[in-house]
This record gives structure tokens, C-alpha cells and sequence, in this order.
């Protein structure tokens, strides 16, 4: 008997270009489709960080030229990378299936999700994007568009935007028609477009919801037996890049709790991975979500590797 599967793709792992990420995402397919020829139902969610950035960058570009009247919207600017990102993974996936003689839709759904107007996190925008800029100029910047800008890393300046939790998937009865009809889905791309409702309407607003959470949260709307959050590591560590670093199997909740409170996971990388896991598998009995290495999704999901979190 076949799981539903989310699986939580990361943006750098498809490249910093879109020739790049064409080449990858062909690769990237086929570790996707063996779990599909193994009969399961497969729900992909995708970072876009280097993507949405090199769209604003192209944006803002163009914009301090004078070569186009404003720069992108980030909710915009977030929708182009779900359109494109999407367009290479169903094309890749399509062609996978298609050569193993597999008859299977493939269809990318841009889509909203819903962020509470209140969440702390608007008025400490931390997450940055976009393009670096000398002092002078980011402050002309603040001071004409009303951004925040942080130097960042001794790189430059940047913006930042704030990065709110994702309460709901407005599209969620559209994929899970699709996903109950055989359809392979591909959502969530970088997180989602992040919207507010006021007055029964939506609105987008600028901000990155993580696509660890958001596909966290798709997972458990979408009531799906498992998330595979996909990393650049094969287990999740304690102790790591320490002489005594240990790979984990296996993470109860309590464990994962008790590794938090100790600042195990690195902010911005393992620690939202082991946040978004944690609050899958507590959200109903039975959940179990995988950290490992994209090639190493199927060993993981059978048990053989990664490190599985659960309650």
C-alpha cells in the first residue's frame, strides 16, 4: 500500500540559474518518480531563494535604469518563481515518467497562503533578499521605498523581510482534488505567496513564509502519511562539526524539544528543518516526517537511512 508523500525540495538544490537548474531538475526527478513507481502519492513543495532573488535583482536592475517604471512586488516577484521553478519540475518529472513508460498528469499550482497580519514576526523582519548595496545606496533605498536594510555578513547591505508562519494553504482543496485524481502535484513553491485577509478579501504582502513550515503545514492539511524534508546532510547531528558529531535515526519529539532548548540545529539551516518535522509528526498520531539527502529519499522513507522525527 502506497503513503501520500510531501516532499519538501530546498532552492539551492536546483541551481542559481535557470540553465543550471533545466540540468539539475532532471537529475532531481528521478529519485521522485521511483517513489512514485512505488505507488506513491507524491505532493512537492520547493524553495526559491536564489530564484526570487535573481528576479528582483533582474527587477531592481531594470527599475534604477529607468528601463521599467518600478521594481517587483515581492508577492509578484514570489509568483514568477512558482510559475518557473514549476514549469522545470513538472517538465522533468513529465519527461522521467514519460520514459518509463509511467501515464501520469503533472501540473504546478501557484498558490497563497494565508499569514496572520499580527504575527510577531512583521515587526522583526529578519529574512533577507534580494540585491547587496553599498551604505549610501541603502539607505537612499530605505528612505525612498520605506525598506528595512541590514548589512549582511560584511557583504553589503540588503533588505529584509519579515518571515511569518503559515496558518493555511488557500489553494489546499484544489491540489488535494488533483492529488486524490493521480495528479502529481508541485506547491508551495518558496513557501507560498504570502497573503493577509482583511475584510474577506486576500492581499499579498512582502514577506518569505520558510517552505520547511509551509510544507509542513500542506502535509498536515492535505492528511498526508509522511514529509520528507530534503537537505544537503544524510541525518541530522548533534554535536556538529565536533569530534564527538552524531548522525540521528531516530528523533522523538521530546528528544527534538530537548535538542532546541540546547541550540543543537543551526538558525537559518537545520533548525527550522527539525521545527517544521517536529510540528508534523505532532500533529496527529502516526505522522513521522524524514530529514535525508534527496538521493537518498526512498532508502529513508523505507527506513534504512535519514533521520526520522514522530511523536
Amino acid at each position: 500500500m502506497g503513503k501520500r508523500i510531501a516532499i519538501a525540495l530546498g532552492g539551492n538544490a536546483l541551481g542559481n540559474t535557470p540553465y543550471e537548474q533545466l540540468a539539475l531538475v532532471t537529475e532531481t526527478a528521478k529519485p521522485i518518480v521511483d517513489l512514485i513507481a512505488q505507488g506513491n502519492e507524491v505532493i512537492i513543495a520547493h524553495g526559491n531563494g536564489p530564484q526570487v532573488g535573481m528576479i528582483n535583482l533582474g527587477m531592481a536592475t531594470a527599475a534604477e535604469a529607468n528601463a521599467i517604471k518600478a521594481d517587483m512586488p515581492f508577492p509578484e516577484g514570489g509568483a514568477m518563481s512558482q510559475g518557473y521553478i514549476g514549469y522545470h519540475l513538472q517538465n522533468a518529472i513529465g519527461n522521467e515518467l514519460a520514459s518509463r513508460g509511467m501515464a501520469k498528469d503533472v501540473a504546478t499550482v501557484v498558490t497563497q497562503v494565508l499569514v496572520d497580519e499580527a504575527d510577531p514576526a512583521f515587526q522583526h523582519p529578519t529574512k533577507p533578499v534580494g540585491a547587496f548595496y553599498d551604505k549610501e545606496t541603502a539607505d537612499r533605498i530605505a528612505a525612498e521605498k520605506g525598506y528595512t536594510m541590514v548589512e549582511d555578513a560584511g557583504r553589503g547591505y540588503r533588505q529584509v523581510v519579515p518571515s511569518p508562519k503559515p496558518i493555511d494553504v488557500i489553494e489546499k482543496n484544489t491540489v488535494k482534488a488533483l492529488v486524490d485524481n493521480g495528479t502529481v502535484v508541485i506547491t508551495v513553491g518558496g513557501g507560498g505567496i504570502p497573503v493577509v485577509r482583511k475584510d474577506g478579501k486576500l492581499y499579498g504582502t512582502p514577506a518569505v513564509i520558510d517552505k520547511d513550515f509551509a510544507s509542513a503545514k500542506l502535509a498536515e492539511l492535505l492528511d498526508a502519511d509522511m514529509l520528507v524534508i530534503l537537505t544537503a546532510v544524510e541525518k541530522v547531528a548533534i554535536n556538529f562539526g565536533k569530534p564527538d558529531q552524531k548522525g540521528l535515526d531516530d528523533l522523538t519529539a521530546a528528544d527534538a524539544r530537548k535538542y532546541i532548548e540546547e541550540k543543537q540545529f543551526a538558525p537559518g539551516s537545520m533548525l527550522p528543518k527539525v521545527q517544521a518535522a517536529l510540528s508534523f509528526a505532532e500533529s496527529k498520531p502516526g505522522r513521522v516526517a524524514l530529514i535525508t539527502l534527496l538521493e537518498k529519499a526512498a532508502d529513508g522513507i523505507s527506513g534504512k537511512t535519514g533521520t526520522r522525527v514522530h511523536q
